[in-house]
C-alpha cells in the first residue's frame, strides 16, 4: 500500500514525497484511515514504527479545514518529555510546510512570554508537556473549550513519570464531544483502564505483540563485575564499529562517571539528562543528530521516541529497573529498516531484572563476552536495589581502607603478664591499709594543709563567698527581706482607697491655668428673632 491510498490531501501527500517516503508503516497503514474518519484510536505498536506521523499526518489534513480563535486552541498532543515534544512539533513543521497551520510548543524551560504571545495569536496546534500546560492554563492563557482533537502520546511513560493526575484534570478540562487518539508502546492494565476511561468505541490498532522488540535489532547481554563495567563498555565501543551510539544510565550521577571516563579515554561523548537546562539539552541533542557527538551519555529522558534513523548501538551500562524502558531503549537503534546492535552491561546483582526483561520480550537475550574482561554469572537471588552496600568488590579494600587481614597485622600485640612473688604477711599487710584509706578519704579542701610560703590564700569569687561565710551570708538575707518589707503593699482593704484613675494629684499646670473668655462681634450680640442680647 501506498501513502496515497490512505485518503490523504495532495499537499500532505507532497510533502511526505519530499521527505523520501512512498510506503507507509503498518502502524501508519492501520491509523491513518480510522483517525481520517475522526474515531477514537488506541495504538499500540512497537517503539521506532513510525506512530509520531500516524497521527500528525490526518491531523495535518483534518484541521486545515477552519481557523484558530486567539487563546483557543483546536488540538492537544500531550507528550512526557520536552525532547519528544519537540520532535513532534518538528514532524508538523515537516509534513505540515504547506499548509497555513500555526503551532505553539509549550515545555519548561522556555520563556513564558514568547509561548503567550503565540496563545494570543490563536494557535491551531498545541504540543506540550503536562506541566507546563497547567501552568498556563492557570494562568488564564490558555482556553481549552474549542479542542477538537486530542493526543496522548506514550501514556505508559506518562504513567511511570507521574502525569496521570495532571491528565485526568486537563481532560476534564476538554468538551466531551472530541476526538482522542491515544498511542503506547506498550499496554499495561493501568494504561488499558485510562484508554477506556478516556476514550469513546475506540478502534484498537495494534501492530506487533505489546512489549515486544524490533527484528531489525541484535541483542546481546555482558555479564561483568561492577568494577569492569566501564573497561568493558570501552572494549565494545573500540572493537564492535561503532559509528554513534546512545549509552543509557539509570542514575545522573553515573552519567557524570560515564561521561568522564569515555572522554578521559578520547573517546567523543556528550551528555543528556533531564536536570540539564533547555537550552544545553537542546545543543546536545542537535550536536548528536549532526554528527559533532559520536556517543550521547543519557538518561531515560532519551528513550522515548527521539528519532534519529542512523544510530547504529544502543548501550545500556546500566540495566533499566522497568523491563519496559528495555524495549524504549534499543528502539533508538535499528529505525527505518536499518539494522542495529544492542548491549547490555549487567552484573551478578541485575539477575532479576533481566529475568525480568526476558519474560517480557518473550525470548532469551545472547550472552556476549568481552575480550579482555572476565565474565560473571548473574544471580537471581540478589537484589539489584542493594547493590554496593554488602561485602566490598573484588580488589578493593574494606571500610577504613585496611581489611580484616591488615588490621590484625597492625593492632598491637598484649604483653604477657609478669607474675611476681609476694610474701603473704606483706601482701595482707597492703590490703588492710588499702581499705582504712578506701574508709577514711582525705577531705578535697583541707583548711589546714600547709601552704606554699609566699603563696596567698585562694579567696571565693561570686557565690561561693555565701557558702564558706556564715556572717555575710545571714547579713545579705536579712537586707533582703528589710527590702522586701519596705515596699509598699497593694492590699484591697489598707488606707489608701481606690486606685488612682487619670493624673490623679499631678495634674499638669497647664490644665489648672483659667481659660480666657471669647471676643464676640458686636454683629453676634443681636439674635435673629429679636431676643435680649449677651450684654443685657
Amino acid at each position: 500500500m501506498l501513502f496515497s491510498e490512505l485518503g490523504l490531501g495532495s499537499e500532505v501527500l507532497r510533502a511526505v514525497e519530499e521527505v523520501g517516503y512512498t510506503t507507509p508503516t503498518p502502524i501508519q497503514e492501520k491509523a491513518i484511515p480510522w483517525v481520517l474518519q475522526g474515531r477514537d484510536v488506541l495504538g499500540c505498536a512497537q517503539t521506532g514504527t513510525g506512530k509520531t506521523a500516524s497521527f500528525t499526518l490526518p491531523m495535518i489534513e483534518i484541521l486545515g479545514r477552519g481557523r484558530a480563535k486567539a487563546r483557543m486552541p483546536r488540538s492537544l498532543i500531550l507528550e512526557p518529555t520536552r525532547e519528544l515534544a519537540a520532535q513532534v512539533a518538528e514532524n508538523f513543521e515537516l509534513y505540515g510546510k504547506y499548509h497555513k497551520l500555526s503551532m505553539a510548543l509549550l515545555i519548561g524551560g522556555e520563556s513564558f512570554g514568547d509561548q503567550i504571545k503565540k496563545l494570543e495569536r490563536g494557535v491551531d496546534v498545541l504540543i506540550a508537556t503536562p506541566g507546563r500546560m497547567m501552568d498556563l492554563f492557570d494562568r488564564g492563557n490558555i482556553l481549552l473549550t474549542d479542542i477538537k482533537v486530542l493526543v496522548i502520546d506514550e501514556a505508559d511513560r506518562m504513567l511511570d513519570m507521574g502525569f496521570i493526575p495532571d491528565i485526568e484534570r486537563i481532560v476534564s478540562l476538554l468538551p466531551r464531544k472530541r476526538q482522542t487518539l491515544f498511542f503506547s508502546a506498550t499496554m499495561p492494565p493501568e494504561i488499558k483502564r485510562l484508554a477506556d476511561k478516556f476514550l469513546t468505541t475506540p478502534e484498537e490498532v495494534t501492530v506487533s505483540a505489546p512489549a515486544s522488540t524490533a527484528t531489525t535489532v541484535a541483542q546481546h547481554l555482558v555479564v561483568v563485575d561492577e568494577q569492569d563495567k566501564r573497561e568493558a563498555l570501552r572494549r565494545l565501543i573500540a572493537t564492535d564499529d561503532v559509528k554513534n551510539a546512545f549509552i543509557f544510565c539509570n542514575r545522573k550521577k553515573d552519567i557524570a562517571v560515564v561521561h568522564g571516563s569515555l572522554v578521559k579515554h578520547g573517546f567523543n561523548a556528550g551528555a543528556l539528562h533531564g536536570d540539564m537546562v533547555q537550552s544545553k539539552r537542546t545543543e546536545t541533542l542537535e550536536a548528536f543528530k549532526a554528527g559533532s557527538i559520536d556517543l550521547l551519555v543519557c538518561s531515560d529522558v532519551a528513550a522515548r521516541g527521539i528519532d534519529i534513523s542512523n544510530v547504529s548501538h544502543v548501550f545500556n551500562f546500566d540495566t533499566p529497573h522497568h523491563s519496559e524502558d528495555y524495549v524504549h531503549r534499543i528502539g533508538r537503534t535499528g529505525r527505518a529498516g536499518k539494522l542495529g546492535r544492542a548491549f547490555t552491561i549487567a552484573t551478578p546483582e541485575d539477575g532479576k531484572l533481566v529475568q525480568a526483561i526476558e519474560k517480557l520480550i518473550g525470548k532469551e537475550i545472547p550472552r556476549f563476552a568481552v575480550e579482555g574482561v572476565e565474565t560473571a554469572e548473574l544471580s537471581y537471588d540478589a537484589d539489584p536495589r542493594r547493590r554496593g552496600r554488602g561485602a566490598p568488590k573484588k580488589d578493593e579494600p574494606r571500610r577504613g581502607g585496611r581489611d580484616r587481614g591488615e588490621r590484625a597485622e597492625r593492632a598491637p600485640k598484649a604483653e604477657r603478664p609478669v607474675h611476681v612473688h609476694v610474701e603473704p604477711e606483706a601482701a595482707e599487710a597492703a590490703i588492710e591499709a588499702h581499705q582504712q584509706k578506701r574508709e577514711r578519704p582525705e577531705p578535697r579542701n583541707d583548711r589546714n594543709r600547709e601552704r606554699p610560703e609566699g603563696r596567698p590564700e585562694a579567696r571565693p569569687e561570686g557565690r561561693g563567698e555565701f557558702r564558706r561565710d556564715e556572717h555575710r551570708r545571714d547579713e545579705y538575707r536579712r537586707d533582703r527581706d528589710d527590702r522586701r518589707d519596705r515596699r509598699p503593699r497593694r492590699d484591697e482593704d489598707d488606707d489608701r482607697g481606690p486606685p488612682v484613675v487619670g493624673f490623679g494629684d499631678d495634674v499638669p499646670a497647664f490644665i489648672l491655668r483659667a481659660a480666657r473668655p471669647p471676643k464676640v462681634s458686636a454683629a453676634e450680640v443681636e439674635t435673629v428673632d429679636g431676643a435680649e442680647s449677651v450684654e443685657s
